[in-house]
């Protein structure tokens, strides 16, 4: 009988520290009422510079495992999403390992920025389904914070950090589980959302750039598609959807992409408010803070989608 990877627990962190518009008006030349405007952000959190990726990852991943029932004997893959990881190398994922315990199986990162937790998930239950492994954590966890230019209003902004996780089980094929998942990726416009250096090749320390109007027009477009490309592979129409668990990049962005679907705003979670962009954090922030609330049901068809810098894009379509 094939196998179809569940998710079977959910589970977030976010740093203590708040940072609210007003906050970053004193700072900037911004306004409370400018950001919101634009963004729909109304506040971030922020890490202390003691804490780490990891950190965070492995607060979330604790919580899912908990919501799931299973301990660290039970996991045997750990796929972070990152594009801060704690170090150029070791992979976050075997910090993330050890610091839970866990003896056996695989740990590997994947960086694809806004899109990776998307990502992640595709690879993880692509693993999963092939039977080499049975229980996976799936984690996104950023501290864009550390990548920022505080100086430059168009990004400093719209940041925050925090991560997100879910527990993806194998099980023989029911009701529940991902249905459908595409990645695309187009690297002809990495200079329109990108680091200008940082670890590895170029031997620099970089900072976040972004050419915002271009991101926003090719994020409507290729957010579009790929759902599209989803819910033809599932055979479901976007009406089948209950919940759209989007990338929280921009409240502009989120609207845009309900509308072109036809979506009622009311079936979009939205963090985006007061989370900002966790970039691969988001996705399963939004999708914790859903789970948490009740809003989301075991049974409920969820579609999460995510773009980010390379430009990567992709979707998932899954029952919960």
């Amino acid at each position: 009988m094939p196998r179809r990877s569940v998710i079977t627990g959910t589970g977030s962190a976010l740093p203590p520290g708040v940072v609210t518009n007003q906050d970053l008006a004193g700072r900037l030349d911004t306004s409370d009422e400018w950001i919101v405007e634009r963004t729909g952000i109304h506040q971030r959190r922020i890490a202390a510079p003691e804490v780490k990726t990891s950190d965070l990852a492995v607060e979330a991943a604790e919580k899912a495992m908990a919501a799931a029932g299973v301990t660290a004997a039970d996991i045997d893959l750990i796929v972070v999403a990152t594009a801060t990881p704690d170090d150029t190398f070791p992979a976050t994922a075997t910090r993330v390992q050890a610091k839970l315990g866990v003896r056996r199986g695989a740990a590997f990162d994947i960086a694809a920025v806004c899109s990776g937790f998307v990502y992640a998930l595709t690879v993880a239950d692509a693993l999963l389904k092939s039977g080499g492994h049975s229980r996976a954590l799936v984690i996104g966890a950023e501290l864009f914070s550390r990548i920022l230019d505080w100086e430059d209003r168009t990004t400093a902004v719209l940041f925050g950090d925090g991560a997100g996780a879910v527990v993806l089980e194998a099980r023989d094929a029911g009701d529940r589980g991902i249905l459908a998942a595409r990645l695309h990726a187009d690297g002809r416009h990495a200079d329109l959302l990108y680091v200008d250096g940082g670890p590895g090749s170029t031997g620099t320390v970089g900072k976040l750039r972004m050419k915002g109007r271009e991101v926003f027009r090719h994020a409507v477009a290729n957010l579009s598609s790929v759902v599209g490309e989803v819910l033809e592979d599932a055979g479901l129409a976007p009406a089948d959807v209950d919940w759209l668990v989007p990338h929280q990049a921009n409240a502009r962005i989120l609207e845009a992409t309900a509308r072109k679907l036809n979506l009622p705003i009311e079936r979009v979670v939205m963090t985006v408010g007061s989370h900002a962009n966790t970039s691969a954090a988001s996705v399963p922030l939004a999708l914790d803070a859903a789970v948490t609330d009740g809003r989301i049901q075991v049974g409920d068809i969820c579609l999460l989608e995510a773009m980010g810098g390379g430009f990567t894009w992709g979707a998932v379509l899954l029952r919960f």
